[in-house]
């Protein structure tokens, strides 16, 4: 379906384009009389043409097109199709070549581009994974030392103490698996994008969690926290804005 509609697409820009340019042509040879210039208008329809579809066909089909247009309408005898005359033949074959390197040299240009832009999706992607790889640690050492703590040390904790060391291991899990989701979704930019999930959030709420975890990693560092008095809620992504 995706090739259909892309051949669609593609055909109707060379519809188009030949449409206008042909129009052009007809004003230009009506009203200024400079038939000279028709040829290096039709050149440029072929070579936006080239430019902006897939592949070679369309180029050389627009070409073709070109020629024919110029010979029926444009060249003597007017209306009538005439390859007879050298002129007209020479015409059609340079029109030819422009197409075919125009043809050669977009495509090149825009395998060059689809690399590039595959090298800066990879980029991004490793770029984004290392980044959050150290968030994903800090809920695995948490959930780690609670469990060491539990099985070491069961017999000496309280009920309290157990219920507060089972609640982090549930809390740290939970932003864990939503940290993992957004992962997932990182490394399907390229066929379904990344999903947010927004919800309402208070900015006071969204902070206290963000020092709460920032002290876990750099206890020593000093911070300074300015925000409005009043209450103030956000539809954000509470997770992506966290590890932003």
């Amino acid at each position: 379906m995706n090739k259909y509609y892309r051949c669609l697409r593609n055909s109707l820009k060379t519809i188009i384009i030949l449409g206008i340019s042909f129009f052009i042509s007809l004003i230009i040879e009506e009203f200024l009389g400079a038939s000279t210039l028709i040829p290096a208008i039709m050149a440029l329809a072929i070579f936006l043409i080239s430019r902006i579809t897939d592949g070679f066909l369309y180029g050389i089909i627009a070409s073709v097109l070109s020629v024919l247009l110029l010979n029926f309408a444009f060249m003597l005898p007017y209306f009538a199709f005439n390859f007879s005359i050298s002129e007209n033949i020479i015409s059609a074959v340079i029109m030819l070549i422009i197409t075919i390197m125009t043809s050669t040299l977009t495509t090149q240009l825009k395998w060059q581009e689809k690399v590039r832009m595959e090298s800066e999706k990879e980029k991004m992607r490793g770029n984004l994974l290392r980044a959050v790889s150290h968030d994903l640690r800090t809920p695995l050492t948490a959930i780690y030392g609670s469990g060491s703590t539990i099985v070491e040390n069961y017999k000496q904790l309280s009920e309290q103490q157990l219920l507060q060391l089972a609640n982090g291991i549930c809390t740290d899990s939970q932003w864990l698996m939503r940290m993992v989701e957004n992962i997932l979704s990182i490394t399907r930019i390229d066929n379904e994008g990344v999903k947010i999930t927004k919800t309402s959030t208070v900015l006071e709420e969204l902070i206290d969690s963000v020092l709460i975890r920032f002290k876990k990693t750099y206890p020593d560092q000093k911070i300074i926290v300015d925000i409005p008095q009043e209450f103030i809620s956000i539809p954000m992504d509470a997770v992506l804005i966290e590890q932003v």
